[in-house]
């Protein structure tokens, strides 16, 4: 016994310690990068990581003594006290790629994320498939498709962190993940830039083809950008904070509460005209918890701000219109971004709050092309079909469709308020004065439709529930979440756009 014992003590810390050889350690070390241990134990709180499948190995035998791992590490772990399925490529083993056992494992640990009903964090960094474990259609058919995180149907939150070259089967994680943050120096594609210029001779670095900017920026695939693995981290950490483990808790509460000091004077910060811009973030740190702002995709469709934050310490999800950009004028990548969210919080039951500044939709050739129609029409859908609580605040103008997406009059809103500044119509004053009367009585007919269009007429007919004083916003939004949180739970309840895609 004590010798059985002494050798599989032995073989454990050679696997653990030695992962793929020292010769490919050495090479990490020089490259001042981590192992995929290192990294989970960065993550997570000390001494917390159980480890699953340290023994798999290639299922083909003359890889079987070198394959420790088989390219994937993973296991049981906790962040912050709470229980977290944590996994990651091993580049140091066969370049992470794609394999049998490999594949074997992660089914194995996601598996064990959906029955302990606790997210799952996934480190990618993968060369893609092992050409001849792939091979013919005995290894084809073997190895089987990449399904499951297709299964989850957000029943527990999925974060992926793209720290290297990724292409295959990690980039397919981030791609069906609710957090997908990428690390700047990594490579967030399908297929590598040497795979591409040998099929195709395009030429095309790592960073043209799927680095951080391009995703940040024009994609719209990453979250959050991290410069340093200690900040994807730190990342991590913050976005499960505002989660639940699994779709039958409410999210967290935090038992840290702080007003922001601009609270009161939230309207000072928003000018009077509608042609005059502002960042309407200044408005969302006023009304949220000091220091608890979270935002995601900053670069990406930068006409709408979305992001988490707390509000009286519970988490809400802010879907806001930008008029530093573009007046707030929703496009279809806005769309995408706006639809994305509210799919996660109707998975996890999160709150959201709507602010509306936005002139209506972008128009012209370049947009319709770019599926306008579909886009604002997957919105609107996700709007109406979600479950989650919502809370929308008109604070200046919102005309049109935008109105509608935004979750305006008649779209569901558990609470609909707007301030003294609001305009609610079909269209911006000026443009139906231009319609209507082209001619030198313009003026007169813009006096006429903006008076129509304040929030009294709406009001009137109580398709707006209260129009409130600006300084009071924060409070009519915190009793709004506090009512929601006192709402029944029911996990058997369906949420209609948990089993929604992605992307589209």
């Amino acid at each position: 016994m004590r010798l059985s014992i002494a050798e599989f003590r032995r073989r454990r810390t050679a696997i653990r310690e030695q992962l793929g050889g020292a010769r490919r350690l050495q090479a990490l070390r020089d490259a001042g990068r981590p192992t995929v241990r290192e990294r989970i134990e960065a993550l997570v709180d000390p001494g917390s990581f159980s480890e699953l499948g340290t023994f798999a190995r290639s299922a083909r035998p003359e890889d079987a003594e070198v394959t420790p791992g088989d390219g994937k590490v993973g296991g049981f772990a906790r962040i912050d006290g709470r229980t977290v399925v944590v996994a990651g490529d091993d580049i140091t083993v066969k370049r992470a790629s794609s394999s049998l056992v490999g594949g074997r494992k992660l089914r194995r640990l996601f598996r064990a994320a959906l029955e302990a009903g606790v997210p799952m964090v996934f480190f990618g960094e993968t060369g893609g498939a092992r050409i001849p474990d792939m091979m013919g259609s005995d290894g084809f058919s073997e190895i089987g498709p990449f399904a499951f995180p297709f299964e989850r149907r957000r029943r527990v939150p999925l974060v992926t962190v793209i720290v290297g070259e990724s292409y295959g089967g990690s980039s397919f994680m981030a791609a069906v993940s609710d957090l997908v943050i990428q690390v700047r120096g990594s490579c967030l594609a399908i297929s590598s830039a040497r795979v591409i210029g040998a099929a195709t001779g395009e030429d095309v670095t790592s960073e043209e083809l799927g680095g951080v900017d391009v995703h940040a920026a024009r994609t719209g695939q990453i979250d959050l950008v991290a410069e340093t693995e200690e900040e994807a981290c730190d990342q991590v950490r913050r976005f499960l904070a505002y989660m639940p483990s699994n779709h039958a808790e409410p999210p967290p509460r935090s038992g840290r509460i702080e007003a922001s000091p601009d609270a009161e004077r939230v309207a000072d910060l928003v000018p009077e005209s509608r042609r005059r811009a502002y960042d309407m973030r200044k408005v969302v740190h006023a009304i949220v918890d000091r220091e608890s702002w979270l935002e995601l995709a900053p670069r990406f469709a930068p006409s709408l701000v979305t992001g988490l934050a707390r509000i009286g310490g519970l988490p809400v999800a802010v879907l806001a219109n930008q008029p530093m950009h573009q007046a707030g004028a929703l496009t279809p990548d806005a769309c995408d971004k706006a639809t994305r969210l509210i799919c996660m919080c109707d998975a996890f039951g999160l709150p959201m709050l709507f602010l509306h500044d936005t002139p209506g939709f972008m128009i012209g050739r370049r947009v319709e092309h770019d599926r306008l129609l579909a886009k604002s029409m997957l919105m609107k859908q996700a709007v109406a079909m979600s479950t989650a609580p919502k809370v929308s605040v008109i604070v200046r103008k919102s005309f049109g469709l935008a109105n509608h997406v935004m979750c305006g009059i008649g779209m569901g809103a558990d609470l609909l308020c707007a301030w003294p500044t609001a305009e609610i119509s079909f269209m911006d004053p000026g443009a139906a004065a231009n319609v209507v009367a082209p001619s030198a009585d313009g003026d007169d007919v813009i006096e006429r439709v903006t008076r129509d269009a304040a929030p009294y007429g709406a009001a009137g007919l109580m398709h707006v529930d209260e129009i409130i004083d600006p300084s009071e916003t924060r409070q009519v939004v915190l009793g709004a979440l506090e009512r929601a949180a006192a709402r029944p739970r029911d996990p058997r309840c369906p949420r209609p756009l948990a089993s929604w895609p992605m992307s589209w």
